[in-house]
């Protein structure tokens, strides 16, 4: 079969799917850690060949997402997701790729459209965004924006990124970029409508201002309880139902931190040191961040906690609880974060494909029959 036939088969499948009950995915910040154990530190270009192989792996054992975060410092490669996720277009076939945030406030909502919708048509179709505000502000002073503006970048930018979606050519005006008269903003994405999330980390006025917009809500749990963000979630409802949304309809998903091992005990011994490693190397204060002792991080892992640490069955069993307290459609795992080595990595990527999602997927779908 021809390129040419083949990209356009594969482009068929993708936008005909019918979306899984509950999609699960693996989500990376591609960053830079020294290894715990031996001192030794990975290169980018090692890193960026590792993400890519990742995502093949994903994608062949029938992951429904992958996703890529976006940080400006050196100890992380993923600056730009867009590219990596184009590169991850060409490895794969079928998984949607997607940011695990594009930090919309410092960006410029255009050159966030035309990536996306040029990485659209190059994955036949597979292209999602979760826009956001951005956790880490190193890419405000980056690119010249007052952190004072904070909240009204990101709504004035999101704004601007809907209208794109919505209409070409676009006239518009705000205040953090010049206006557009009647421009002609390209490509235009394959999807009819390119899925554009809003990245919620737990703010009411977030919350608030998503659901009266009626756009599919991602929050991120990094610790804590696992039902830190009912409050965050019924306030998306809330407010998507007084603006006239059907909330039946509505699209939410969770970010956060897990690792899949053969069992319980192993995956926490494989998961811990490097995750430990990770929160103090690679936190918004680098070298600086949060001291995570072996006594918290178990904690973090039970059923109650919000990490998703454990055998198949408990990662089936944590994943069905976060189901059933929010009513998620998705959920990203980050995999590996503080320099896991790749064979770790890959090990739990393809149990959480092979064994933890065709699961989910069947409880779940199970659940909603009996529902109706």
């Amino acid at each position: 079969m021809s390129d040419s036939h083949s990209s356009e088969r594969t482009a068929s499948m993708t936008r005909g799917a019918k979306r899984a009950a509950f999609e699960l995915g693996h989500m990376t910040f591609v960053e830079i850690t020294a290894d715990p154990a031996t001192g030794a530190v990975p290169s980018a270009h090692q890193r960026a060949r590792e993400t890519i192989e990742q995502a093949r792996l994903a994608d062949r054992v029938g992951l429904d997402l992958f996703a890529v975060g976006e940080h400006h410092r050196t100890d992380f490669v993923g600056s730009a997701p867009a590219m990596v996720l184009a590169a991850a277009a060409e490895a794969t076939e079928r998984i949607r790729l997607t940011s695990s945030v594009t930090v919309l406030s410092s960006d410029d909502p255009v050159r966030v459209w035309e990536q996306f919708a040029t990485l659209d048509q190059f994955s036949g179709g597979r292209a999602e965004i979760i826009a956001g505000r951005g956790s880490y502000t190193e890419s405000f002073p980056l690119f010249g924006y007052d952190l004072r503006d904070y909240a009204d970048l990101f709504r004035e930018k999101l704004d601007l990124l809907l209208k794109i979606r919505a209409q070409n050519p676009i006239t518009w005006s705000g205040r953090f970029r010049p206006a557009l008269d009647a421009a002609d903003i390209g490509p235009r994405s394959l999807q009819a409508q390119l899925p554009i999330w809003v990245g919620v980390g737990g703010t009411a006025a977030s919350a608030i201002t998503t659901g009266r917009l009626g756009l599919p809500m991602a929050m991120a749990l990094l610790m804590g309880p696992l039902t830190l963000h009912q409050r965050t979630l019924d306030l998306y409802r809330t407010a998507a139902a007084e603006a006239g949304h059907d909330v039946a309809s509505l699209r939410t998903s969770i970010n956060l931190h897990g690792y899949i091992g053969r069992t319980s005990q192993g995956a926490r011994d494989t998961m811990y040191p490097y995750f430990a490693r990770g929160m103090m190397d690679n936190n918004h204060q680098r070298g600086q961040g949060f001291p995570l002792t072996r006594g918290v991080f178990d904690a973090q892992t039970s059923p109650p906690a919000g990490l998703v640490v454990g055998s198949p069955q408990e990662v089936i069993d944590k994943l069905m609880a976060y189901h059933e307290v929010y009513g998620l459609d998705r959920a990203l795992i980050q995999i590996g974060f503080g320099g896991m080595p790749q064979k770790d990595v890959l090990q739990a990527i393809e149990l959480l494909g092979t064994e933890v999602a065709p699961v989910v997927r069947r409880e779940v779908a199970s659940r909603r029959v009996g529902a109706a």
